[in-house]
C-alpha cells in the first residue's frame, strides 16, 4: 500500500469519527470538535433555544398577533394542530376573501407571509409603527424574559479564543443577557450595524442578522418578520445572504434551535445552498436535529439540502441538547476547565481501555487528538500517574503518529 493510499484511507476515517461525549448525549462529529478547538465554528441561534424562557416560537407569535388584531380568525387557526399540513380543511365561510387567504397561508406554515398579509389588509404599508409590529414587539416583551441553561452554554462554546461571536435570528437579547458576566463585555449588533465576518478579533458579539427588539417600548424596533422583510433584506440589499456567504467561508456553521420548517431556516438555508456545488471553498455546515424516534428520512432531508445533521433525542423536553452543549463548553479546548478535562482523563483511564465504554474511549482519544504536542506530555503524564494500562498509552502513541502524518 503506498503512502498516498495509506492518507486517504486515514483521511476517510477521520472525516466518519463521531464523538458522543457522554451517555445519552448527541454524537457529534470529530471533524466539527476540531474546527471548534481551532476557533472556526460559528454558531447561529434560532427561536427553540429561547422558548424554555417562555418566549413563542414563529407560529406561537402569528397566534398571539391574531389573538390581538383580528380575534376573528384567530378563533379559526387557534383550533388548527402543528402537525396540520395544506389538506387541513376549515369552514372558511364567516371570513373574507383575504382573511381565508391569510388561514390558508398559515395551514401551510408560511408565517412570514401570513405576517405579510395581515399587516398589508390592517396597515395597508409596512412600518415600525403599524399595528403588526407593534403587537408583535408587544409579545416579545410580554413574554418570559429570564435568560437559561442553554443560552449560557453557547455564549461559552460562541468563544474562538480572543472573541465572543454569535449569530442569532432572535428578536430577544438573553443572548445578551447570558453573557453580562464576560469580560470585556459583549457588544450586540443588528441588521446593517453588522460587522462583517474575518479571522480577526474586531469580528465579534451578538449578530442579529433579522433585527433585535429595542429595550425601549417607545422606540421602533426593525425587525424581519414579514414576506416583504425578508424579500428588502435578502433578495433587494442583500444584507443577510452576503454576510452568511462571508461567514461560510471561514467558518463552520452550527445551527441551534431551528426546525426544516421554520421560515429562517428556509432563507437561510437558500442563502448558502446554490453556492455549494459551484465554490469548494465553503465549509460544511451542521444543525441539531430533535428526534423522539430513528428518523433516517428526515436526517436525509437535511442532507439534502447541504446540511449535516447531529440527531439528538428530543423526548424529556429536549434536555439531551442542553446538556450535550454544556458538556461541549466544559470540555472546550478554548475555555473548558483545565482541572475539568484533567479529571475527566483520571476517571477514564482509572478502567482498561479494553472494557471502556466507546464514549470514553472516543472522549479520550479526541482529547489527544485535538491536543497541541505539550498538552499530549501533559495528558501523557496523567495517564502515567493513573497506572493506566499499556492500551491508553499505545492509543496516545498511535493518535500522535496519525497526526504527525496528517501534518506532513
Amino acid at each position: 500500500m503506498n503512502g498516498s493510499t495509506q492518507q486517504s484511507i486515514r483521511s476517510s476515517a477521520a472525516a466518519d469519527r463521531v464523538v458522543s461525549l457522554g451517555s445519552g448525549l448527541a454524537a457529534i462529529p470529530e471533524r466539527l470538535l476540531l474546527a471548534h478547538a481551532r476557533g472556526e465554528v460559528l454558531f447561529i441561534a434560532g427561536a427553540g433555544i429561547s422558548q424554555s424562557a417562555g418566549l413563542p416560537d414563529f407560529r406561537e407569535l402569528v397566534l398571539k398577533v391574531y389573538a390581538k388584531i383580528d380575534p376573528s380568525v384567530y378563533e379559526l387557526i387557534s383550533s388548527i394542530p402543528r402537525v396540520a399540513c395544506n389538506q387541513w380543511s376549515l369552514d372558511l365561510s364567516g371570513l373574507n376573501n383575504q382573511q381565508a387567504a391569510e388561514v390558508n397561508r398559515f395551514i401551510g406554515r408560511d408565517y412570514d407571509v401570513v405576517l405579510g398579509m395581515l399587516e398589508r389588509r390592517m396597515d395597508g404599508k409596512s412600518d415600525g409603527n403599524s399595528s403588526v409590529r407593534q403587537a408583535v414587539a408587544s409579545e416579545l416583551r410580554v413574554s418570559g424574559q429570564h435568560t437559561s441553561s442553554i443560552h449560557q452554554a453557547l455564549m461559552r462554546l460562541a468563544d474562538r479564543g480572543g472573541a465572543v461571536t454569535i449569530v442569532t435570528t432572535n428578536f430577544d437579547l438573553l443572548l445578551e443577557a447570558a453573557a453580562k458576566k464576560v469580560r470585556p463585555p459583549i457588544q450586540a449588533y443588528a441588521l446593517g450595524g453588522i460587522p462583517r465576518p474575518g479571522r480577526s478579533n474586531n469580528f465579534a458579539g451578538v449578530l442579529h442578522i433579522h433585527g433585535a427588539l429595542d429595550p425601549d417600548p417607545a422606540r421602533t424596533s426593525d425587525l424581519i418578520v414579514t414576506d416583504q422583510d425578508f424579500g428588502e433584506f435578502y433578495l433587494r440589499r442583500r444584507v443577510v445572504p452576503d454576510f452568511i456567504y462571508d461567514a461560510a467561508r471561514l467558518f463552520n456553521l452550527v445551527l441551534v434551535g431551528y426546525s426544516a420548517n421554520d421560515p429562517p431556516m428556509r432563507y437561510l438555508l437558500n442563502a448558502v445552498a446554490a453556492d455549494g456545488t459551484r465554490f469548494d471553498d465553503l465549509k460544511e455546515r451542521f444543525t441539531f436535529v430533535g428526534t423522539s424516534e430513528p428518523d433516517p428520512v428526515g436526517l436525509e432531508d437535511w442532507k439534502g439540502r447541504g446540511i449535516t445533521p447531529i440527531p439528538y433525542d428530543a423526548t424529556g423536553d429536549h434536555s439531551s441538547l442542553l446538556d450535550s452543549l454544556e458538556r461541549w463548553a466544559a470540555l472546550s479546548a478554548i475555555n473548558g476547565k483545565r482541572s475539568f478535562i484533567d479529571a475527566e482523563v483520571k476517571r477514564i483511564v482509572g478502567t482498561n481501555r479494553g472494557t471502556a465504554s466507546d464514549a470514553d474511549r472516543d472522549l479520550f482519544d479526541h482529547l489527544i487528538r485535538r491536543s497541541a504536542s505539550n498538552e499530549c506530555i501533559n495528558l501523557s503524564a496523567l495517564a502515567s500517574k493513573k497506572k493506566a494500562d499499556l492500551g491508553w498509552l499505545d492509543a496516545i502513541v498511535e493518535i500522535v503518529t496519525e497526526n504527525d502524518w496528517e501534518r506532513r
